[in-house]
């Protein structure tokens, strides 16, 4: 099922994407996995200044009448719009100068410091390269050596 997962997840980023920037927001994530007894749509949005209750119902409206027409799941579903909550995942390079100053967790496909994963203080983006304070130090870290970014608490 996996590639029709895959295939799903994208047919729902190239509708919403687009949407949500029309409305001043950003599609996080969009998960499509089996949970319990079924399957689960999950979007994660956000906005400068977090995103409300309504911009989530608002969202999935527009989503739920979409996937009417469009019908690319074969089978039941549940649709959950939601924000990414305190420890959201950073994406793209802009999230890393966006989030600049805050505590992230990094996970790595090649060590740094003898570790894969490293909490500290992110200080922005240089060229490729992302810059974390760690233990009183500045650590310079490639984009292509991160698995995983998120930020943490």
């Amino acid at each position: 099922m996996g590639n029709d997962s895959e295939r799903i997840v994208t047919i729902v980023q190239e509708f919403a994407e687009p949407l949500l920037a029309q409305s001043g927001m950003e599609l996080v994530e969009v998960q499509f996995r089996r949970e319990g007894h079924g399957w689960v749509l999950r979007l994660f949005i956000d906005k400068e200044g977090g995103v409300t209750i309504d911009d989530c119902a608002e969202v999935s409206r527009e989503v739920s009448a979409y996937l009417e027409v469009e019908d690319p799941v074969e089978h039941a579903y549940h649709l959950e719009v939601s924000s990414p909550g305190l420890e959201r995942p950073l994406r793209g390079r802009q999230d890393f100068s966006r989030f600049s100053d805050r505590l992230v967790r990094l996970k790595l496909h090649d060590p740094v410091k003898g570790q894969h994963v490293l909490v500290g203080t992110l200080l922005g983006l240089e060229g490729e390269a992302v810059i974390l304070a760690l233990d009183n130090e500045t650590v310079y870290i490639d984009l292509e050596n991160i698995v995983r970014a998120r930020l943490t608490l």
